[in-house]
């Protein structure tokens, strides 16, 4: 008999040619003594998987059975038992179900259209309160209104910013595993609570916590950077800048206090004019948004900010978004245009990155809320 030959004595033992053909791929010396055992000795597991053998050596219906229970007979069952009782973790990639699946803007935006929000909604304050000389100025020489037909949307907008996070929603855990896995590039989904998220620049293992003042519109507001083929480009470039080794800043949690200001500039009628000159409120809100986000980094890295001068940086990025809007847009229009055409960065990479930045537990950053009200004097940056 050739040693690089299976051979059996029976027609039941060749189960169908299983065993030659994989004996055939995978040559063994073959022990009287010990038999067909031996000679599959050796053989990966994935391929007695796929050629049915083990199901043929174990099952006592299909005729063949040992005399003695052997040890190898024992190892190959729990092995193959082990093998076809893989489950896949929750959350993990290979699930076809949410949250595993990114999501849209767009698709999040739905969500929140056919929902039932009339409990949030009634919390909102569409427009700022003026009495007296304030609201005569504001009547004379403020922005115009916003046209009666856009309010709803305006309400809209406003309502999801009093939402808050619910990890039990599998919208929500699809809208955050989105937003990681595209500013990370990381293919598997991670838990909406733990220590990677400090690493996006939330404060603590929990991202619910930084959504004061903004809502859910601030992960929405995310969700819009992330997913728009235009602006990914730049949001990774405010990331990297965020983790630069001595200008490092909390990146979502600078985004939260960006939607701040976005949501202040609505309520105020900053945004009114272009509203109405393009008919919509929710694509000129993020446009808005992500217009004030491109002129902090382009400030941050310019100015040589560090994490000391936050508060004082988004006071007087509150105050030029308010009074020229229009011109953080043209800013914006500008630098999409540059991406576009596929040229380099306008924001302008820093000279050298170092090593990871510390965790945002480890830094103190000074949002919007919490400056003194003396702070809002300051030179503004355009």
């Amino acid at each position: 008999m050739n040693e690089n030959s299976c051979s059996f004595h029976s027609e039941k033992e060749l189960r169908d040619g299983q065993v030659e053909s994989v004996c055939a791929a995978y040559p063994l010396p073959y022990d009287k003594d010990t038999g067909v055992l031996r000679a599959l000795r050796g053989i990966p597991i994935s391929e007695l998987k796929n050629h049915g053998i083990l199901r043929a050596l174990t099952a006592e219906a299909n005729g063949w059975q040992p005399g003695v229970v052997n040890a190898e007979v024992l190892r190959a069952q729990e092995e193959w038992e082990a093998v076809d009782n893989i489950q896949t973790e929750p959350g993990s990639q290979a699930s076809v179900d949410q949250p595993g699946q990114l999501i849209s803007f767009s698709e999040a935006l739905q969500h929140f259209q056919t929902v039932d929000l009339s409990s949030f909604k009634k919390r909102i304050q569409p427009t700022i309160r003026r009495t007296g000389l304030a609201a005569i100025r504001h009547c004379l020489f403020g922005p115009p209104k916003l046209h009666q037909g856009l309010r709803e949307e305006r309400d809209l907008v406003l309502t999801i910013a009093q939402c808050g996070l619910d990890s039990q929603d599998p919208m929500h855990g699809r809208v955050l595993q989105t937003i990681y896995k595209k500013l990370t590039g990381s293919k598997f989904d991670c838990a909406l609570h733990g220590d990677h998220w400090e690493d996006l620049g939330f404060q603590g293992a929990n991202p619910a916590t930084d959504l004061r003042g903004a809502g859910f519109l601030a992960l929405l507001h995310l969700l819009y950077l992330v997913m728009d083929s235009k602006t990914l480009l730049m949001a990774q470039e405010i990331f990297r800048l965020s983790r630069h080794h001595i200008q490092q800043f909390p990146f979502c949690l600078m985004s939260v206090n960006i939607t701040r200001i976005t949501i202040q500039a609505l309520r105020e009628d900053s945004l009114s004019r272009e509203c109405n000159r393009q008919q919509k409120v929710i694509p000129v809100v993020n446009s808005f948004y992500a217009a004030t986000f491109l002129r902090l980094a382009h400030v941050w890295r310019t100015q040589q900010k560090t994490i000391a001068d936050s508060g004082f940086v988004l006071k007087d990025l509150e105050v030029l978004a308010k009074k020229s809007p229009r011109r953080l847009l043209k800013t914006l229009e500008i630098y999409l245009a540059g991406v576009s055409k596929g040229q380099a960065s306008l924001l302008g990479a820093p000279k050298c990155y170092g090593p990871q930045a510390p965790h945002s537990k480890d830094l103190t950053f000074t949002g919007v809320c919490d400056l003194p009200p003396h702070s809002s004097e300051g030179t503004w940056l355009i």
